[in-house]
């Protein structure tokens, strides 16, 4: 039995990506005499409660029909990942950690992996009070991501755009980092800790970063000025962002991040104020269908 969460309005509110998805996979479903369920989210964390309440009544295969902040959701309502397995159908705006674990976005396809393929254990972030797949994050980010939020054509475009605006108008961010019983200050636009390589529909911030080496990869960017940031616009497109000298980037299984002040984090793209930026690999728990 396949139990899919669906959110209607990823890939665009209007839901034609969702309603042609949903078109395909139930065809191909019906024709396999496969059982399956569909379970529509209504409202922001739905999912999460849908996934606990599925799993506390014997599902055994969780599918999120959506993009990055369905996956998010879902992963926070998971439990038992002993007798439950995960999978996604990839039909939202950006689909960063689908591509993280090779699933195309052709509905078809992902469908068949879930179909074809035994789930493969697969890491995730914990935090105290959240779980992150893809990537966790603050500040250059997180400004991208509140301009986005104001837009209100939600595409890969717009996301370019906001990004393009916030290297320009955003300040540095002041936080200590601790990981492998060491302590730094940074003074940065960026401290990243990723499973995934990208975010933003395809911005490959992390590009060594896999969700299988049961590793951590933090990075962050030390200060850049004036045209420097064209340059460095351009290393992130292409992504070689490493390649700079301003780069920091290492591997690690636990990682703390120390801000000075009030912040804010992204989590797979959905913001959390003030939360305990403190992460750790989890590794051989999750199976995910890839």
């Amino acid at each position: 039995m396949l139990d899919f969460i669906v959110n209607p309005l990823a890939g665009g509110k209007k839901g034609k990506k969702i309603k042609r998805t949903l078109s395909v996979i139930e065809n191909r479903l019906q024709a396999c005499a496969i059982p399956y369920a569909l379970h529509y989210t209504e409202y922001p964390r739905h999912a999460t409660e849908l996934t606990a309440s599925l799993i506390e009544n014997g599902a055994t295969a969780i599918i999120a029909v959506g993009g990055d902040g369905t996956l998010h959701e879902v992963i926070n309502g998971f439990s038992n990942f002993d007798r439950v397995a995960m999978g996604v159908i990839p039909c939202g705006t950006g689909n960063d950690f689908a591509s993280a674990v090779n699933i195309p976005e052709d509905p078809i396809k992902a469908l068949e992996i879930i179909l074809q393929n035994k789930p493969q254990f697969t890491d995730f972030m914990q935090m105290p009070t959240v779980r992150g797949l893809n990537i966790i994050g603050m500040g250059l980010d997180v400004d991208v991501l509140r301009r986005y939020e104001n837009c209100k054509k939600k595409t890969k475009l717009t996301y370019t755009t906001c990004l393009i605006k916030s290297l320009f108008k955003f300040g540095y961010s002041e936080f200590d980092v601790i990981a492998d019983e060491k302590k730094e200050h940074y003074r940065s636009i960026i401290a990243a800790v990723a499973n995934g390589h990208r975010y933003g529909g395809g911005i490959a911030i992390c590009p060594p970063a896999n969700p299988a080496d049961k590793q951590l990869d933090f990075v962050a960017m030390k200060q850049i000025k004036g045209l420097k940031l064209i340059g460095a616009f351009l290393k992130l497109k292409k992504g070689k962002i490493l390649t700079l000298p301003q780069a920091v980037h290492f591997t690690t299984q636990n990682i703390k991040i120390i801000p000075n002040g009030h912040y804010t984090v992204q989590v797979d793209g959905q913001l959390y104020e003030d939360i305990p930026f403190d992460v750790k690999i989890v590794s051989d728990t999750l199976r995910f269908f890839r």
